[in-house]
């Protein structure tokens, strides 16, 4: 239920007020609530004037509170005997607090503030001589402090200055943050200190919070809003994963070799390592190489607890990112369509980047209406907007109404040698397993045959087609040894000025001028590197993957060795995207065995058959998928040219995550 700000209380508020500029920054605040909206939310109401539908910077930075409180997350990580505090750095205006009036919070919980460093410059939490926390990463802070929000940065179970052991996305992980959610709505205990000290209340916070990141940040948010907690009122989840067994494996295909040990490694505090080792093996030991699915993945599975979430959620996401790959943001939005909760998606043209990054005066103006709306209750429409903002070509961006686009359809396309057909299927094809080749090789080649793949094309179409969201591919195979890896991506044939995601910005490049986003002190600067487009000009744009280990075709719980020469069927995702193949461009699918550099070759090199008459593939196109024209017969010499700046294995690996 909304409520106002009730008139008695805050007059009693005023008259204690000693400076007239907070008097008049708490009259504003009261016009606004008692002739706003009935719809704001009874958990915050601003603290200082809302003009235009948006706050307003009136409080001042440099006379903010900073403060570390630790907050007990009832949790025993190392098993010392003892329980684990997080620390949370807090920067929080002065101002409401002495007027007597409660701020909402917007939280980042991450295990990069000592090691690895935040946003695009890597930046650190610094701390003074005393310990108080000096520099806050991000701009978060310069830019909502100013604007009646506290801002609370949470080193996870440890890492930085928290105690524990690091869980890569597991119980202790969520927990170490939900245990803040919890402190801030009086459910948890705070302390002055890492060890003893007096026990601290969140007074200040009305309890409303809003948790943001990028990657493993955004990760915790996804895996927090999954417990269901109370007082969590929206996410917003950057480069995220949702289900951690689809960072590492692909429907029992290793897309990296290591474990999530190997990135706890390289987070948790040196301090630590020796109490942690058991935590450490079970992380290894719990994901098999082999693909299975256990009980480790199981724990680290947001979207099968999506039911739970009650937050609001604003995903963004890179269409090309081959780190956090693009399964984990369309399942975890199909996931949450069942929810009930507002949503809203971004996605870009970049790999793993930040949206500050690549759209950042629009993005931090869409965000700022977003917590307002969601932690101080402003009915500035942004709900009401569209739901999805989609890059088409690098800086140019469409919107739609809902997500996946009105009109989607999913539509089955049948397999016939060399083409893509509306009909049914039929025949034959074949191809070699080739480590040393992936989907930049195969797109180049789509027209010549080669050994170590088999594609599938239409002819030039007649009209755009357009795929919005995630699609499936189902092949049935003959090995001809008993493991076999199997790729497919879908590729749009016709040249195009894309993101250059494979460049070393993976999409953007950073410039030397910078650009300021809120207020600074001496040891915290609002301005930031600033940013363009790295562009390519392309003949071909993959624009969809998915990968399987044919050993789990009848499931993930167990791998199965093959019989050569044996027929299976499996039906894999292909991952969700919205790409318009524009009319005169070709549509095309290819299916091979190891995509080099983002999948790890099987112990064998097999020959894979396929039965084109039991294979197809299922993809939501708007509109539906029409008369697809047929393929003609291409020059076999010819060889088109994708991304420019290198080859898939390029990407980020599992160490380097942020």
């Amino acid at each position: 239920m909304a409520r106002l700000i009730e008139l008695p209380s805050a007059v009693v508020t005023i008259l204690r007020i000693r400076s007239l500029a907070i008097v008049a920054t708490l009259l504003a605040a009261l016009t606004v609530s008692l002739t706003g909206p009935a719809s704001a939310y009874a958990a915050g109401t601003a603290a200082g004037p809302v003009r235009n539908g948006v706050s307003q910077p009136v409080y001042s930075y440099a006379k903010a509170v900073r403060e570390t409180v630790w907050v007990d997350t009832g949790l025993d990580g190392a098993g010392d005997g003892h329980t684990d505090r997080v620390a949370a750095d807090i920067i929080r205006p002065s101002e409401p607090a002495a007027a007597g009036l409660k701020i909402p919070v917007i939280m980042d919980a991450s295990p990069y503030y000592a090691c690895c460093g935040r946003g695009n410059e890597s930046q650190l939490k610094t701390y003074d001589a005393q310990g108080r926390p000096v520099q806050f990463p991000l701009y978060y802070d310069n830019y909502f402090v100013p604007r009646g929000y506290a801002v609370v940065l949470v080193d996870l179970a440890g890492t930085n200055r928290s105690d524990g052991c690091v869980d890569v996305g597991g119980p202790s992980d969520v927990n170490s943050a939900k245990a803040v959610v919890d402190w801030l709505n009086g459910r948890a205990t705070g302390y002055s200190a890492r060890t003893g000290g007096a026990a601290v209340k969140a007074g200040w916070t009305n309890g409303s919070v809003g948790m943001i990141g990028k990657s493993w940040d955004g990760t915790i948010a996804n895996g927090v809003a999954a417990t269901g907690v109370r007082g969590l009122k929206t996410i917003v989840p950057i480069s995220a994963i949702s289900s951690w067994y689809d960072y590492y494996r692909s429907d029992g295909a290793p897309l990296y070799s290591g474990t999530p040990a190997d990135l706890s490694a390289v987070v948790e505090t040196p301090a630590t390592v020796a109490h942690c080792a058991t935590v450490q093996q079970q992380l290894a030991a719990g994901a098999p190489y082999n693909g299975d699915w256990t009980a480790l993945w199981q724990r680290r599975d947001y979207v099968a607890s999506a039911a739970n979430v009650r937050a609001s959620v604003f995903v963004v996401h890179g269409m090309q990112d081959l780190n956090v790959r693009d399964i984990n943001f369309s399942q975890w939005w199909s996931a949450l369509a069942r929810t009930g909760v507002d949503r809203k998606i971004w996605l870009s043209q970049t790999g793993h980047v930040d949206p500050f990054d690549f759209r950042r005066g629009p993005w931090v103006d869409t965000l700022h209406s977003w917590f307002d709306h969601y932690l101080l209750g402003v009915d500035n429409g942004v709900q009401r907007g569209p739901v999805a903002d989609i890059e088409r070509a690098p800086d140019q961006w469409t919107q739609d109404r809902t997500w996946p686009a009105p009109g989607t359809v999913t539509s089955t396309l049948g397999l016939k040698p060399g083409a893509l057909t509306t009909g049914a299927g039929g025949g034959t094809a074949s191809f070699t397993d080739n480590p040393a080749r992936g989907e930049s090789d195969w797109a180049a080649d789509v027209d010549r045959s080669t050994p170590d793949k088999t594609a599938f094309t239409t002819g030039p179409l007649t009209r755009d087609l357009r795929m919005s969201g995630g699609g499936s591919v189902t092949l049935t195979v003959t090995p001809s040894t008993p493991s076999a890896h199997l790729s497919a991506v879908l590729v749009d044939l016709g040249p195009a000025a894309i993101r250059n995601y494979l460049g070393t910005g993976e999409g953007i490049t950073t410039l030397t001028t910078r650009s300021c986003w809120g207020q600074s002190t001496a040891g915290d600067s609002a301005c930031f590197l600033d940013t363009a487009a790295d562009k390519s000009q392309v003949d071909y744009t993959v624009f969809s993957r998915g990968w399987a280990d044919l050993g789990h075709y009848a499931g993930l719980g167990r791998t199965v060795a093959l019989t050569p020469g044996k027929a299976y069927s499996i039906t894999f995702d292909l991952a969700g995207t919205d790409h318009v193949v524009p009319a005169g461009h070709r549509l095309a699918l290819i299916v091979a065995g190891t995509d080099n550099g983002l999948l790890d070759p099987p112990a064998t090199d097999p020959t894979v058959s396929i039965d084109l008459a039991h294979s197809w593939v299922r993809l939501p196109l708007v509109g539906g998928p029409g008369q697809l024209p047929q393929p003609v017969r291409r020059n076999p010499a010819a060889v088109l040219r994708g991304p420019v700046a290198g080859r898939p294995g390029t990407v980020a690996r599992p160490d380097t995550f942020r």
